[in-house]
């Protein structure tokens, strides 16, 4: 069980020894949670991992009550809309994501 403001590091690594990607989240368990630093090792870009690596943060257990999911990217806003993500103002950096059954017990 996470606690209030928990901070998770996510890593994929290949083989036990080579990593692959890395994703920071951060959450208060109940209201937002900030997805950040999320990338994969050059090699192996083009594999899908990325979608993969997403689809299992958003999915992740812990965090299904969230409402509220942030994070900023440069380059993959189509990716981050297929899981619900939307542009927060006319900035193409930051988006959001509410999950309103967050609250709904």
């Amino acid at each position: 069980m996470l606690n209030p403001y928990s901070r998770i590091c996510i890593i994929i690594k290949v083989k036990w020894y080579q990593q692959v990607g890395f994703a920071r989240v951060i959450t208060d368990c109940a209201n937002s949670t900030l997805l950040k630093d999320l990338f994969i090792v050059e090699p192996y870009r083009g594999q899908r991992l990325r979608k993969w690596f997403v689809q299992y943060i958003l999915e992740a257990a812990e965090l299904q009550d969230v409402q509220r999911w942030l994070l900023g990217t440069k380059d993959a806003n189509g990716l981050y809309r297929r899981y619900g993500l939307k542009n927060l103002t006319e900035s193409e950096k930051m988006m959001m994501r509410i999950h309103l059954n967050g609250y709904e017990n």
